[in-house]
Formats: C-alpha cells, sequence, structure tokens
C-alpha cells in the first residue's frame, strides 16, 4: 500500500502533466491524461472540471493558472445577438476549449455545444466561472481583476442571460436533460436541484463581485429580487423529510385558487416506495428537481452538498444531510465516494427515461455510478457541518484505491466495487478532488474559498 505522502506527491505530478499552456501561459487542465488517438475531447479544457483543479493551484499557492484561465475564458464569452437559433446566446461560457497551431500560430477555439453529444449546451459553466472569480479573489485579495470593466460586463451578460424574462411562474432556472454534469438524458430536465443550488451561488458570488456604480444597480437590484425569491423556493419547497414526506401523502390534488397547500399538484401515489422505508427518522435532503405535478425524489449528491457548502441549506437541514450520507452509507459512499445519485433508474423506467441508453445502464455513469471527484465536496460538507468523522472516513476509503486504479473517472454497481465500464483513466477532476480534499481536511480555512455564511 503506497504512503499517502507519496500518493500526494504522485497527484500533484499528474495534475501539473496536465496543464494547457497556450503563448507559454498556463491556461487550464485537460480533463484526462490519455494518449492522443483516444483522447476524443478528454484533450480539451472543460470549466466545470478545472474548477477542482483550480482550487487546487490555489490553496497551493499557483494563483497564476487561475488568473489566466479567468481571462482567456472570458474573452471566449459569447457576446453576440442570437440570430442564428444554431448559435450560443450572450454571456453564455463555452463547456471547453482547446489550444490550436495553425501555420505556426497558436489560437483557442471553444466549444458551446456544438460538438457534444446531442448539442446541449452548458448551463453549468458560466455558474462555476463566476464561483471560479470569486475563490480566485478570495485567495489572492486580487479584486482589481473583478472590478476590470470586462469582468464587470461578463458577470452582467452571465446574470441577463439567467436572469431573463421566460415562460415560468417560478424564480428557478428551466434548463434541458444533459446541460450540466449529467450531461446525458436522465430525466433531470426542468428545474434540477444541481443548477438551482450553482445559481444560487453564483447570485451571491456576483452580488459580492459586482461594483455599487450606476452602471450596475439594476442588475444588483436584479439580484437581490432573484435572490430572496429563489431562497425561499428551494428551502420551502424542495426539502424532504418525514414531516414533509407526511404532508405529501395527504395533498388533495387538484386544488384551485391562491393559498393552496397543494402548490404544485403532487399526487401522493407519486411517492415511491422505497423512500418510505430508506429515509431515516433523523435525515432529510433536497429534493432532485420539481415542477408541475412532479417531485422527483432521488437524492442527487452534488446539489445537496453544495447547498451545505453555500449555506442554502440551513443549519439543522445540513445535520441532516449528513445523517442521511452516515446512515445510508453502504448506498450513498459504498467502496469510493460517492454516488452521484441515488437510486438508479431500471427495468422499463431505465428505456423510457434514458431512451435505452447504454452508457447509463443501472448503477453505472450518471445512472447511480460513482464519481470519485464527489469526494472533495464529501470532506467540504463534513467540514462545514463538524462531521469531521465522516471525512475522515472517507478519504480513508478512497486515497489508496484510487492510485492503484489510476485514477478513473468512475466506479460502477451498487456499492463501487467496480471500475467504470468506459471510464478514462488519470482522469483530472479525480485527482484535483483528492488533493482537495486532503488540503480541506489538513487546513478547514479553505472551504472559505467556495463557502457563504447563513443569510
Amino acid at each position: 500500500m503506497k504512503k499517502s505522502n507519496d500518493l500526494i506527491a504522485e497527484a500533484w505530478d499528474k495534475l501539473d502533466k496536465a496543464i494547457i499552456y497556450y503563448h507559454g501561459r498556463p491556461i487550464g487542465t485537460v480533463a484526462a491524461l490519455v494518449p492522443g488517438s483516444d483522447a476524443l475531447n478528454y484533450d480539451q479544457c472543460f470549466i466545470r472540471d478545472f474548477v477542482l483543479s483550480a482550487l487546487a493551484f490555489l490553496i497551493s499557492g499557483k494563483p497564476e493558472i487561475v488568473r489566466n484561465f479567468l481571462i482567456e475564458t472570458l474573452a471566449l464569452q459569447s457576446h453576440e445577438p442570437q440570430m442564428d437559433s444554431f448559435k450560443p446566446g450572450p454571456g453564455l461560457m463555452p463547456a471547453s476549449f482547446k489550444v490550436v497551431t495553425k501555420d505556426g500560430e497558436e489560437y483557442l477555439t471553444a466549444d458551446f455545444g456544438e460538438h457534444a453529444i446531442a448539442r446541449v449546451p452548458p448551463v453549468d459553466s458560466c455558474l462555476w466561472w463566476i464561483l471560479l472569480l470569486r475563490a480566485y479573489v478570495k485567495s489572492t485579495g486580487d479584486t482589481a481583476l473583478a472590478h476590470q470593466t470586462d469582468f464587470q460586463q461578463g458577470i452582467k451578460l452571465i446574470l441577463e442571460m439567467c436572469l431573463a424574462h421566460r415562460f415560468a411562474m417560478y424564480p428557478t432556472m428551466l434548463v434541458p436533460d444533459g446541460s450540466f454534469m449529467i450531461d446525458r438524458r436522465l430525466g433531470v430536465y426542468e428545474h434540477p436541484l444541481e443548477i438551482q443550488v450553482l445559481f444560487y451561488a453564483a447570485l451571491r458570488a456576483a452580488r459580492e463581485l459586482l461594483l455599487p456604480i450606476d452602471n450596475n444597480y439594476s442588475c444588483i437590484h436584479s439580484v437581490h429580487q432573484r435572490l430572496a425569491t429563489l431562497t425561499y423556493h428551494l428551502r420551502e419547497y424542495y426539502w424532504i423529510d418525514l414531516k414533509r414526506l407526511n404532508e405529501i401523502y395527504t395533498y388533495k390534488g387538484d386544488q384551485f385558487g391562491q393559498e393552496v397547500a397543494n402548490r404544485f399538484n403532487i399526487y401522493p401515489n407519486s411517492i415511491p416506495i422505497w423512500l418510505t422505508e430508506w429515509l431515516p427518522d433523523d435525515g432529510g435532503y433536497l429534493a432532485g428537481n420539481l415542477g408541475p405535478g412532479r417531485i422527483d425524489f432521488r437524492f442527487f449528491t452534488l446539489g445537496n452538498l453544495m447547498a451545505i457548502i453555500t449555506s442554502l441549506a440551513c443549519e439543522e437541514e445540513s445535520q441532516k444531510i449528513m445523517n442521511l450520507i452516515e446512515q445510508r452509507w453502504s448506498d450513498l459512499v459504498g467502496n469510493m465516494p460517492m454516488k452521484i445519485c441515488f437510486p438508479a433508474l431500471e427495468g422499463i423506467e431505465w428505456q423510457i427515461v434514458t431512451g435505452h441508453d447504454p452508457k447509463n445502464t443501472p448503477w453505472s455513469y450518471h445512472n447511480g455510478g460513482h464519481w470519485p471527484v464527489l469526494l472533495w465536496l464529501l470532506i467540504a460538507a463534513a467540514q462545514k457541518t463538524n462531521r469531521i468523522d465522516i471525512a475522515r472516513k472517507a478519504i480513508d476509503i478512497a486515497e489508496n484505491r484510487l492510485f492503484q486504479d489510476e485514477w478513473p473517472e468512475y466506479y460502477d454497481g451498487k456499492n463501487g466495487r467496480l471500475l467504470g465500464k468506459e471510464a478514462r483513466k488519470y482522469q483530472t477532476w479525480t485527482i484535483a478532488g483528492l488533493l482537495v480534499a486532503k488540503e480541506l481536511i489538513s487546513n478547514p480555512t479553505h472551504l472559505d474559498l467556495l463557502s457563504f455564511d447563513m443569510e
């Protein structure tokens, strides 16, 4: 078994080898260290993936690459009016970019979803970008970068896109399947928890980053308004515990009018049988999705853990989420922290919801697979809730196995005992996720980079 110090040294070595250079400057990291012929798009820098590398670099005192990344990705942001329906609208950040050399000259080429599976643009890239900008400023004190005119304009373009008038009565963001980390069809369209929590955090970050000047007042006012309604909506309607479950169980359907208990017309029979036995007495979580006539009762890890880190979940709710993880450890953590969602879609439900997707078969990939990148979120949430025993137990499970298995992208099976059937090895965010998790264990103050105080 490899010693922890040797393992961390190797992880840093792999992360350094993943760095992308542009005109001699470090600007990002590739998604995975794979041979060129097998690279597909893993040789690109994905915004959501790089956030983990960026945190590792900031924590280790190497902010230059993060600064360069923020500058170059801002330059790639879409600005053109959406005259062509096949082009990205203003404010959208690319899913990924890569360095291309032509006639001896280097330039960056960005993918806004044109090359993605099913051609879905990334909703989460712009939200992660704002959060990373805030983390960079908090780490370095370089407020001047965020206050530059182009950065202020970039933030406002993102907010204008996210706060636009819509055919909707809810403060949440309406998004399609496949537009964030779960990038294939999995029934997460509409108002998925992950995007709503990232939206909440990005609004709070933007409020800190925007200068209180005349040109920004309208935008800041819109942020304040949306934050208030979004926070209420998520805390009031997404939360699930036994008390809430009993309320839903006694709902009456087809109620009309302003003051009704069953605002979303949820039918009690939609409560899945597995949940009534699975949910602990002292546990709770935020539902995966909410819309007309629909609650997605699946547990989605990233959204729930980010809700703790960003203080969207109150202290009592945060403890209940951690209670759930601790008491359903074999289901949610198993042999590799941590499962992306629970339970998996199976049988006819899998066929209908995923469209017979052979990659998202039950207990694989995004359909109940285990993703080591989520380890850092579990550690951060455990630190935030002072559940250090959970953090140490998760680290002990993960670190040596990740080294032995050559840093895979994901694991399969109900308990995460199998290597992902199509998992890439030497996955950069797997490597960076462990590094960040280890740093958070040794110095919890690093949590300040992405956390918020309760309000």
